[in-house]
């Protein structure tokens, strides 16, 4: 039977707290939210009717600092995707030592059948529910599926009508109302980051290396601008409609002007139709999930034809698919640490505003480069210690960060 997104996540935890050989009343205390607040949200439709929509927002541990994690808006979002992905924030932002604890949320909405002013009525009502839970110093949402810059506007100025001027209450704001620069491709380039030190760590390079990236929204799209930049070979791409693939290599930005002119990479001249399906077991060097979880399963794992995995997407490798690829010698780079370039250019992002005080986009790259780099060489350290695989690794460091702060500040 398939184990559902919390108990993956907590069955890698697991795997740390084994490593660590922590006790059980620490497997308690990581493991168990702080806060879960579940709101009804009603609001006034074009037409008139009433739309009333379910919303939550997960606070799963705040030992290391304020709250962080994503608003999603999608039709499938529940108690356990936002409970794990909470989780998963937690160890995200330990992972990569940023000051931050871990959090989600989301509304349970299909924002493609609601107009513009019905969104932005959804967001500040959204925001009105759980103003009394946020803040700059407390709880710091950001962007995540079907939610962006836009979005984060609405809910920064609903929240400041409140309290005041609060730039910093929420992060992925647009770059002219107190946004970062670099926040837009941070966790593509993250992503780009992690498997270049990964390669380089056996004497390879990005240049040649073909890539095959499920997913070409803004983490997909990025990640492969930027590596087709570096002279990796993107061999084929996908988004929801379907997928091409070339094994020469796709001009990545003739399929960018065509995504732009049609809405899809679907029918992109000079390359093949392919699945969803089917790319993820495409010869390519490195496969790259950057759209939804679990797609990576025991009913396709065997097929996987790249070498490494780059899980820029939460949560898009099965617990049964890890152990397959463990076994075949498939390496993961696993969420936690490979697509967490997102949530530390927001912790960028919060620091511009709490300095007042604006970043280049060269500084912002730079420590961005910085950060992820550091994340690995302690991952890189961990495995060597404790002979364990990288997703392992990541997850005890993160757990290691985490209990040390649990310990230093007590439970008085």
């Amino acid at each position: 039977m398939s184990m559902n997104a919390t108990e993956t996540t907590n069955h890698y935890l697991t795997q740390a707290f084994d490593l660590l050989e922590l006790s059980p009343r620490y497997k308690t205390l990581l493991l168990t939210p702080s806060r879960e607040l579940r709101v009804e949200i009603a609001i006034e439709l074009d037409d008139g009717n009433i739309g009333n929509f379910i919303g939550y927002r997960i606070q799963h541990d705040n030992s290391r600092g304020p709250y962080k994690g994503g608003l999603r808006y999608h039709p499938d979002v529940d108690l356990d995707e936002v409970r794990s992905l909470a989780s998963l924030m937690t160890w995200k932002t330990a992972v990569v030592n940023v000051p931050f604890g871990g959090a989600k949320g989301g509304i349970q909405v299909d924002p493609t059948k609601l107009s513009r002013r019905e969104l932005e009525r959804l967001s500040r009502r959204f925001i009105d529910q759980i103003a009394e839970l946020i803040g700059p110093d407390t709880d710091i949402p950001a962007p995540d599926m079907n939610t962006n810059a836009a979005v984060m506007a609405w809910m920064f100025d609903q929240y400041s009508k409140r309290y005041g001027f609060s730039p910093g209450v929420v992060t992925g704001k647009p770059v002219e109302l107190h946004g970062s620069l670099g926040r837009d491709a941070a966790t593509g380039r993250g992503c780009l980051i992690a498997i270049r030190e990964v390669l380089a760590a056996e004497g390879k390079k990005l240049t040649g290396t073909r890539f095959a990236i499920q997913g070409f929204g803004n983490v997909g799209s990025w990640f492969a601008r930027l590596i087709h930049a570096e002279g990796g070979r993107v061999v084929a791409v996908s988004d929801v409609k379907g997928g091409i693939s070339n094994p020469d290599g796709l001009d990545i930005p003739r399929v960018m002007a065509h995504l732009k002119a049609t809405g899809s990479v679907v029918g992109f001249a000079g390359a093949t139709p392919i699945s969803n399906e089917e790319l993820l077991t495409c010869a390519c060097d490195v496969l790259v999930p950057a759209a939804l979880g679990h797609v990576l399963t025991r009913d396709n794992a065997e097929k996987v034809q790249a070498k490494w995995v780059v899980e820029a997407a939460n949560g898009p490798t099965s617990m049964e698919a890890d152990q397959i690829f463990e076994r075949r010698g498939i390496v993961c780079l696993p969420d936690i640490w490979a697509n967490a370039g997102g949530v530390t250019v927001s912790y960028f992002e919060w620091t511009q505003n709490t300095q007042k005080f604006r970043w280049s986009e060269e500084q912002v790259n730079r420590e961005l480069d910085k950060y992820m780099v550091d994340a690995w060489r302690s991952i890189q350290t961990m495995m060597k210690e404790r002979r364990c695989s990288m997703r392992t690794a990541a997850f005890a460091l993160a757990v290691s960060r985490v209990k040390e702060a649990t310990d230093l500040r007590g439970l008085g």
